[in-house]
């Protein structure tokens, strides 16, 4: 019998203490005086809004940045991890939202990569066999459905994740830190990762679980630590671990009920669609359309090709065939720029890699993508462009000391509202949302579905691709469901029930 929390605490040492720790960035105290504790074989879950801290306490940890004041003890003495390598070396590993594997080389290969076995010394050829054997034992015990001879280029976002896990084992991790790491997971491979991490607890891991998904918290944590604003607010031990609790130490209120959608659908057609061929699917055709003021929601499992379809209608990738009408008129999109000039916008997945310029101020970003309307003769009017972004920035409260922030140092909530600013300068008439509350906080989700309720009620129509059921039903008033490649059904009103999705979602049409 695994032992609780309660006995964790009265009965052994922390394995990891850190105490008085903060942190300061340019303009922003991100850690005041933060505490933690982490005992041995527990799964603690740390969570709280964007901007509360969490990932900077956890870059600490990992050695990526360096507090400026407070302590680290690892089994009560204290540790300067200084470097991923010294945190690495006291037992430590980070895994990030953003999975760092080389999809080129085969599992055994990643695994090892940078701590290959070496026949006759350092200098000796690459020991491939005993490489394999040992990745294999470790594939082996996390029961993972794939071999060490696999190529990672082939492997779901689930399994890759998995890979890390063996890579922290490789080199016997005792602590575990995982930082969104259902982000970009089915439910099917959520509940194989939680399998994985119970049968390290139980092998006497120690597990640094830190989501923003408060139901999954609920599911698998041991106790929860909450921060708000760089400080502790509070900790639940299991028997208090639930939703309204985990809000209320978050935001400092109850919140009874956080959105309330107002159907704002019109008659008026602002995009249709017909017979769109993608690459990726060149035997299904697409049709639909989305009307003024209305939130379409587009569902379906991981791989289904609600992003394909997405970068389809955006000329991110060309289509084959078909044909797109914007406001009644038909356009030719060959490339985001065409679809830009009819109307269109969209907001990716990945907003790092394809949303922002991280290392331009905020302002700047928010401005990018209408810099002609500031130009006159190709001169910058720049009190027109720092009045727009100011504009942008109360409109959608983002949390920025001043326009001329790095947007790298905004918490993922606040980037987030930078790319959707970014873009309402345009005034689109089509806003393309694919994963839009993709690890922000439950506060910062709110923000944005009041801001798509705001800009349906404007007249624009929304084309939303989100993994979250939750969030497809509360907020859109008609949704469309994917099923390899092709649009599986449609339902409305009181057909809209996780059970009818997933039936569609999964093939059953019936």
């Amino acid at each position: 019998m695994e032992p609780s929390v309660a006995q964790l605490q009265n009965n052994a040492q922390p394995i990891l203490e850190v105490s008085g720790v903060s942190k300061r960035f340019p303009g922003v105290l991100a850690l005041d005086k933060v505490k933690l504790r982490l005992y041995p074989a527990e799964i603690l879950a740390v969570i709280g809004e964007n901007g509360a801290g969490k990932s900077t306490l956890m870059k600490i940890l990992g050695g990526i940045i360096s507090p400026d004041t407070g302590k680290i003890l690892l089994d009560g003495k204290e540790a300067a991890l200084d470097s991923p390598a010294t945190a690495t070396k006291a037992g430590m590993a980070l895994i990030h939202q953003e999975l760092n594997l080389a999809e080129n080389l085969t599992v055994a290969e990643n695994v090892f990569l940078g701590r290959e076995f070496r026949r006759g010394g350092m200098l000796g050829l690459t020991d491939q066999g005993k490489i394999y054997r040992e990745t294999g034992k470790i594939l082996r015990r996390l029961a993972a459905p794939f071999s060490e001879k696999t190529m990672v280029g082939q492997l779901s976002i689930g399994q890759r994740q998995m890979v890390e896990i063996a890579r922290a084992l490789v080199i016997n991790s005792r602590i575990l830190i995982l930082d969104e790491p259902t982000s970009s997971l089915s439910r099917q491979e959520t509940m194989r990762l939680f399998e994985v991490l119970r049968e390290l607890r139980v092998g006497g891991v120690s597990i640094i679980y830190v989501s923003h998904r408060l139901g999954e918290v609920e599911e698998i944590a041991d106790r929860v630590m909450v921060l708000r604003d760089g400080c502790n607010t509070g900790e639940l031990q299991a028997g208090e671990i639930d939703r309204k609790q985990m809000i209320k130490l978050m935001v400092g209120r109850d919140i009874q009920q956080f959105y309330h959608h107002t159907n704002h659908t019109s008659e008026r057609v602002v995009l249709e669609v017909e017979g769109l061929v993608t690459r990726q699917r060149l035997h299904q055709q697409l049709n639909f359309n989305v009307r003024a003021g209305e939130i379409v929601g587009l569902a379906g499992l991981v791989g289904s090709g609600r992003t394909q379809l997405a970068r389809a209608l955006f000329g991110i990738d060309k289509p084959v065939a078909g044909t797109i009408r914007i406001a009644g008129k038909m356009v030719k999109i060959d490339c985001p720029q065409d679809a830009v000039a009819a109307g269109m916008a969209l907001v990716p997945e990945d907003r790092k890699l394809q949303g922002l310029v991280l290392e331009m101020a905020v302002g700047e970003n928010i401005v990018l993508a209408a810099i002609r309307q500031y130009q006159i003769l190709k001169m910058i009017r720049r009190r027109r462009k720092r009045d727009a972004a100011n504009q942008m920035i109360e409109r959608l409260h983002i949390r920025t000391p001043s326009p001329d922030q790095q947007t790298q140092y905004l918490s993922g909530g606040n980037q987030q509202k930078v790319v959707l600013s970014k873009w309402l300068c345009l005034k689109p008439l089509v806003l393309i949302l694919d994963e839009p509350t993709r690890g922000v906080d439950v506060l910062a989700k709110e923000e944005i579905y009041r801001l798509m309720e705001e800009l349906t009620s404007d007249g624009i129509g929304v084309l939303m691709i989100s993994s979250e059921m939750q969030e497809v039903l509360a907020v859109a008033d008609r949704v469309l469901v994917m099923h390899e490649g092709q649009i599986a059904g449609e339902l409305t009103g009181n057909q809209l029930t996780e059970e009818s999705i997933m039936s569609l979602a999964t093939g059953n049409r019936a």
